[in-house]
């Protein structure tokens, strides 16, 4: 995996009770407050499917977040939300790379996928 530029990591989950999950968001967001890369995070639901749900997570760089994924507090904070996971799919999390970014509030990508200036010129 290329180690350059933001990485979001996508995690599904499943139930029908969207407070307890909403509840375990908020607990695992707390204990995984301050961890060193970790930009944010949030919780959505698709529209037309409210049994669904994903976190998505903001980190600086891969290695910010292999450090993490590899540490010692990694499941004793996201434990709130395990019990959730969506295990009928093929894997219960997806790993993206940014290739390329477009917003005034967006940080720029490094490397080949960098965005183009707006500067104007």
């Amino acid at each position: 995996m290329s180690t350059g530029g933001a990485v979001e990591v996508v995690l599904y989950h499943r139930s029908d009770d969207g407070e307890q999950v909403t509840a375990a968001y908020h607990e695992a967001s707390r204990r995984m407050a301050g961890t060193p890369g970790l930009l944010g995070n949030r919780l959505m639901t698709p529209i037309g499917d409210p049994g669904s749900y994903v976190v998505v997570s903001h980190w600086a760089d891969w290695e910010a977040f292999s450090r993490w994924e590899g540490g010692a507090t990694h499941k004793e904070q996201t434990a709130p939300l395990r019990r959730f996971r969506d295990l009928a799919r093929e894997r219960p999390f997806e790993i993206y790379r940014w290739a390329a970014a477009y917003g005034p509030d967006l940080p720029a990508p490094t490397g080949a996928g960098a965005r183009p200036s707006t500067s104007g010129g």
